[in-house]
């Protein structure tokens, strides 16, 4: 029977005619008098070739072809060109802005204050024991003059006496190193170790001033020599204050009053006096939640390797009700545990309403509920007081 002129959706076209028509739709070819680039749809057109096959009709208004010779080769040839396509016929049509990839945002949607972003790669060789990092690129880096000639340095934490370089890339804001680096590291310690990648710019006088810093816990990752993780982080400035005399805890705040959830993700410490009567085990901060000073419930980190500035980056999450947040605190203790099972508290810090503190640790409380939903990040000084 005659083709006839159809509406058909994807599916139709999907099965039957994108093989023959893939040719056709370039975003800035014409056919006829259509100019694709200026159409919000592309035309699906069955080509001359096509003409005179059998067609049945579907429940929906749809039709697809005939199965007659389930043998039957296609025609060969020569491909029509996209200007000759004379007697074709308009099937239907396809928005094509549907088939579009992801757009990749990350070059794109910078925080408020950023001072720039790192992107860098990590693969594991289980083999060799080798833990491969690659420092792709830094944009949008913030120097403190009007030119940067930026360079990274990357440690494998704990270890802070050596380090890894890359070269130096001058006059730009954006870097791009594309550079390899080797860390030779077991694979029994592999997930207790951090990298830690530090931004900085060389000046005309050879001095070198820290732009910001990455701090990246490999944990949580599925290291293998299958699986290459690309990954950009935000760079944070670094505290450059000296530590406190027990040391400092780095942890965000969030309240949700929808939920009545608090959440409180323990970040890092660093400075931490470890006591060196027996080789530590562990060190681990124990996250409580009091409320009219009577314990309600208590989470605990993965314990770290003796360590004076572990890297945690676990989150905790608490019930508690907004009418209760005039009465509740949290206190949070950093504790070293030994081989003889002995724990020792290496410090604390209690964070809460004006019931129960003043200072930073109120500023932190009431912050963090005048932001809701937001994560509000401090660094707090530990104390010693039990």
């Amino acid at each position: 029977m005659a083709v006839e002129f159809l509406h058909c959706d994807i599916r139709t076209v999907n099965l039957l005619l994108l093989p023959s028509l893939v040719f056709i739709f370039k975003p800035e070819e014409s056919i006829g008098a259509v100019v694709l680039s200026r159409s919000r749809s592309v035309p699906f057109i069955i080509p001359p070739t096509l003409h005179g096959r059998d067609w049945i009709h579907l429940t929906n208004e749809e039709q697809v072809q005939e199965d007659r010779d389930p043998y039957m080769t296609p025609q060969s040839g020569p491909r029509s060109s996209f200007h000759s396509l004379a007697g074709a016929y308009v099937v239907g049509t396809i928005n094509p802005d549907l088939y579009k990839f992801p757009e990749d945002k990350s070059e794109t949607d910078f925080p408020d204050g950023s001072i720039g972003r790192l992107w860098f790669s990590i693969e594991y060789e289980q083999e060799s024991e080798r833990l491969l990092v690659s420092l792709i690129k830094v944009r949008k880096l913030q120097p403190p003059a009007d030119s940067c000639s930026p360079f990274v340095k990357i440690y494998l934490l704990p270890d802070e006496r050596s380090y890894l370089q890359s070269k130096t890339k001058r006059k730009t804001l954006n870097p791009q190193f594309d550079e390899n680096f080797v860390f030779q590291v077991s694979s029994k310690m592999l997930l207790q170790r951090t990298l830690k990648f530090l931004v900085y710019h060389v000046d005309k006088q050879k001095k070198h001033h820290l732009l910001g810093q990455v701090i990246f816990p490999l944990k949580n990752e599925a290291l293998t020599e299958d699986n290459k993780l690309v990954i950009w982080r935000d760079l944070e400035k670094e505290n450059l204050e000296p530590p406190s005399e027990h040391g400092d805890i780095q942890f965000s705040l969030s309240y949700n009053d929808y939920l009545g959830r608090l959440t409180v993700v323990v970040l890092r410490a660093r400075g931490l006096k470890l006591h060196e009567e027996s080789p530590a085990v562990g060190v681990y901060v124990k996250v409580s939640l009091m409320n009219h000073n009577k314990f309600i419930k208590s989470k605990k980190t993965a314990a770290l390797l003796g360590t004076p500035n572990p890297v945690y980056n676990e989150t905790f999450s608490f019930k508690a009700d907004q009418t209760e947040l005039d009465t509740a605190s949290l206190s949070l203790s950093v504790l070293q545990s030994n081989k003889g099972e002995k724990t020792f508290l290496l410090g604390r810090v209690v964070v809460g309403p004006f019931m129960y503190t003043r200072g930073k640790e109120l500023e932190h409380w009431n912050e963090m509920i005048s932001k809701p939903k937001e994560l509000v990040k401090r660094w707090h000084a530990l104390c010693h007081s039990t």
